[in-house]
C-alpha cells in the first residue's frame, strides 16, 4: 500500500499503481467527471499514469490555470489530428498552450490555408472530439522515436529529438494521431465541447526569420458552449479596444518599414501621453526621495560582462558594433549604468537608501514573430530606478515600492491585480541563476515576508526569477478582463559585488549594498498599449491628448470661441476650436468619436454671458457655466487625476 496525501493534509491508502482517475473516483463520481489532470509531488501528470510511491497529490479541474493549460494543449493535438486528416502529408513543429488559447505551427507544403479551411477544421475537430478518444501516453527509446519520424520524413520532430535525452521521450496518441510530446493531457477528447479556430498567421521555424515560414493556426476551446460564447464576446470587445486600431485612429503612434520592426514612432498625441506619464512618475519619485539621472544609449562590452548580462542575455541584445578594436552594445537595460553612477563617488551609510531614477531608452532584439504593436517592441522607454540600501532598510524600501504600485493602480482604475513572486530553480544554479544558494533562499524569504505583512495578493512561481535574484512581476487586468504583465520589482544580491560597490558603515567598515530594481509603470510602450485598451481610447482628462474642444454654433461666434480657447490654453488646458463650416450636431458627433473628454458649445446666449454650454463624455450636458468656473472645474479634475478622496 502507498500513502496519498491530499491538499487538506488528509492521507488515504491505495494499492501501488493506482491512477489519478482511480483516486478521483474513490472520492466522488462527480469529481471524476470534472477532473482534468493531477499534480503528483509538484509535477503535473496524466490521470491515467500509475502512482507507485507515497505522494503528495492534488486533483486539478478547469477552474485552475493548470487545468486550462492542459485542456488547451490537448486541444492543439486534436487540431493537429484534424489537419492531418484533412490535408495528408503536412508536417508539425510545436503546438503549445498560451494564457488564453493555443496554436500549432504546421508546414502545409504549398497549400495556403484560408478562413473557409478553418471552418472545415472546426467541424472535423468537433467530429473527432465526440469519439471520446483517450489521450494515451507511451514511453519510447530515442532510437525508436528517431526511426518513427524518419519513416514519416518529418525533419521538424527529428530536430526536436536532437535536444532530448534517451529515457525521457514520450509519445501521445488520440484517435489516428500520434505526436512527440512530454504531456500531460486531459483524459479524453470528449471533454472538448466548444471549438473556435480564431486566426491564421505566419511563423518562422524556431522564431528565426532565416528559416522557413510555417502556418500558425490559433484556436480556443471550452468545456461548455456558454463559456465559449462569453469568451468570444470578450474577444469582440477586445477587437474594438485593440490598441493598434485605436492608436491609429487617435494618431498616437505609427510603425514604418523604413524605421524597422518593433520601433514605434510617437506622434504628437502619443508624445503628450508619454510626457504626462513621465511627469506623474517624476512627481511621485521626487516625493519618494529619488534622484534623476540620464545615461547613454550604448556601452562597452566590458560593462555587460561585469554585470553578467553577457552571456546570459546575449540573445535578447542587438549584436555588437566594433570601433577601434572595442565592442559596443546598444543598451538593453539601465542597471549597469546606474551602478557606475553609484560608484562614481564615495558613499556612506548616511547616503543610504540611495535611489536613482531614469526614463531610460533600451533596445532589445525581440524575435520578429513575437513583436506585437506596443506590447512587444525593440525600442522601449523604461520607468526604471535602482535603490541601494542596507539589509536593515530592505523591507521598508521594498514595501514603499509596492505602495507606489498601489497608488498608480488607484489613479488608473486598476481594480484587479496580483503580484507574481518569481523564484529560482536550485537545479539551474550556475547556469540560469547566480550560484549563491544561501542568498537565494534568504532574499526570497525577505520578499515573501514583506508581501505577507503588506497583505498584498501574490502567487509564487518557480524558475522565473532574474538571474541575479528573486523578483515580483505585477499582473494586472484591464476593464474587459485581459491580463497584462505591467512591471517588475526585483531584488539583486549579485551585482553589487560584481561591480565592487560599497559604502562605509557607522563602524567605518566597507559593506556591499543590497540593490532593488523597480519599474512601477513598466515601459511607455506596454503601459500606453494597456491604457488604450483599458480605456478604449477614452482617456481620463489629465492624460487625454486633447482635453477640450470648443464648438461654435456658427461662424458668427468663431471669434468668441477663439477667445475661450485662448483662456483655456493659458490655464494649461489642451484645447482646440472646431472652426469647420458644419452643423453643430455633426461637430458634437465628431468630437465624441474623437474621444475628447469635454466639449464647450458657444452661441449668442453663451457669448453674452461669458460662458459656455458644457458637455462631458459619459455624463452629457452639465449646463451653461461661466468660463472662469469651467477652468476651475477642469483644473481641479486634471490636478487630482479625477480621484475624489
Amino acid at each position: 500500500m502507498i500513502n496519498i496525501t491530499l491538499p487538506d493534509g488528509g492521507v488515504r491508502q491505495y494499492e501501488a499503481g493506482v491512477t489519478g482517475m482511480d483516486i478521483a473516483k474513490s472520492i466522488s463520481e462527480g469529481l471524476a467527471r470534472a477532473v482534468l489532470v493531477a499534480e503528483v509531488n509538484g509535477e503535473v501528470w496524466d490521470l491515467s499514469r500509475p502512482i507507485t510511491n507515497d505522494s503528495n497529490f492534488k486533483l486539478i479541474k478547469w477552474d485552475d490555470p493548470v487545468g486550462k493549460n492542459t485542456f488547451w494543449h490537448s486541444s492543439a493535438h486534436l487540431l493537429a489530428e484534424a489537419v492531418e486528416l484533412c490535408f495528408p502529408g503536412v508536417k508539425f513543429w510545436v503546438g503549445p498552450a498560451l494564457d488564453k488559447q493555443f496554436y500549432y505551427d504546421i508546414d502545409m507544403g504549398d497549400y495556403k490555408l484560408n478562413d473557409a479551411d478553418l471552418e472545415k477544421l472546426e467541424k472535423k475537430m468537433l467530429e473527432l472530439a465526440k469519439k471520446n478518444n483517450a489521450y494515451a501516453r507511451k514511453q519510447m527509446s530515442k532510437a525508436e522515436a528517431i526511426a518513427y519520424f524518419t519513416e514519416k520524413g518529418d525533419e521538424y520532430k527529428l530536430d526536436l529529438l536532437n535536444g532530448l535525452e534517451d529515457g525521457n521521450i514520450t509519445f501521445y496518441t488520440q484517435g489516428e494521431f500520434t505526436d512527440l510530446c512530454r504531456g500531460p493531457h486531459i483524459p479524453h477528447t470528449g471533454l472538448i465541447k466548444a471549438i473556435k479556430l480564431t486566426s491564421l498567421a505566419g511563423a518562422y521555424w524556431k522564431g528565426d526569420e532565416k528559416n522557413k515560414q510555417l502556418t500558425r493556426i490559433y484556436g480556443v476551446t471550452f468545456p461548455t458552449t456558454k463559456e465559449m460564447d462569453e469568451h468570444l464576446a470578450m474577444l469582440e470587445e477586445a477587437k474594438k479596444r485593440d490598441h493598434r486600431k485605436i492608436g491609429k485612429e487617435m494618431s498616437i503612434f505609427t510603425m514604418d518599414d523604413d524605421i524597422g520592426q518593433g520601433l514605434p514612432l510617437w506622434m504628437p498625441n502619443g508624445t503628450i501621453i508619454i510626457e504626462e506619464l513621465e511627469n506623474l512618475a517624476k512627481e511621485t519619485e521626487e516625493d519618494a526621495g529619488y534622484k534623476r539621472v540620464v545615461t547613454p544609449h550604448i556601452a562597452k562590452e566590458s560593462l555587460y560582462l561585469t554585470s553578467g548580462h553577457l552571456p546570459y542575455y546575449a540573445e535578447s541584445m542587438y549584436p555588437p558594433m566594433e570601433m577601434d578594436g572595442t565592442k559596443y552594445y546598444l543598451k538593453a537595460m539601465n542597471c549597469p549604468h546606474h551602478h557606475k553612477i553609484f560608484d562614481a563617488e564615495p558613499r556612506s551609510y548616511k547616503d543610504l537608501p540611495y535611489r536613482l531614477a531614469e526614463y531610460g531608452t533600451c533596445y532589445r532584439y525581440e524575435q520578429s514573430g513575437e513583436l506585437f504593436g506596443l506590447m512587444r517592441v525593440r525600442c522601449l522607454h523604461m520607468n526604471d530606478a535602482h535603490i541601494y540600501c542596507t539589509k536593515e532598510q530592505f523591507a521598508d524600501e521594498f514595501r514603499a515600492v509596492n505602495d507606489m504600485y498601489l497608488k498608480y493602480f488607484k489613479i488608473f482604475g486598476i481594480d484587479k491585480y496580483v503580484m507574481r513572486l518569481s523564484l529560482h530553480d536550485p537545479a539551474k544554479l550556475g547556469q540560469k541563476y547566480i550560484n549563491e544558494p544561501e542568498l537565494w533562499l534568504q532574499t526570497e524569504a525577505m520578499v515573501r515576508k514583506v508581501l505577507i505583512e503588506s497583505n498584498i495578493p501574490f502567487i509564487e512561481v518557480q524558475d522565473e526569477g532574474a538571474f541575479y535574484g528573486p523578483k515580483i512581476d505585477v499582473q494586472i487586468w484591464s476593464a474587459i478582463g485581459r491580463e497584462f504583465t505591467l512591471a517588475t520589482n526585483q531584488v539583486d544580491f549579485a551585482q553589487g559585488a560584481r561591480f565592487k560597490l560599497s559604502y562605509n558603515t557607522s563602524e567605518n567598515t566597507s559593506e556591499t549594498p543590497l540593490i532593488i530594481h523597480r519599474a512601477p509603470l513598466g515601459t511607455h510602450e506596454r503601459f500606453i498599449g494597456f491604457l488604450i485598451e483599458h480605456y478604449a481610447g477614452n482617456f481620463p482628462l489629465w492624460i487625454a491628448p486633447l482635453q477640450v474642444k470648443v464648438l461654435p454654433i456658427s461662424d458668427k461666434y468663431l471669434p468668441y470661441a477663439n477667445e475661450v480657447n485662448k483662456q483655456l490654453r493659458k490655464a494649461k488646458i489642451r484645447c482646440e476650436v472646431d472652426d469647420r463650416n458644419e452643423k453643430i450636431g455633426k461637430k458634437i458627433r465628431d468630437t465624441e468619436l474623437a474621444r475628447v473628454p469635454y466639449m464647450l458649445v458657444v452661441g449668442e446666449k453663451e457669448m453674452e454671458a461669458g460662458a459656455a454650454a458644457v458637455r462631458a463624455k459619459f455624463i452629457g450636458d452639465k449646463g451653461v457655466m461661466p468660463i472662469a468656473e469651467i477652468i476651475t472645474m477642469l483644473r481641479e479634475e486634471i490636478e487630482t487625476k479625477g480621484i475624489k478622496d
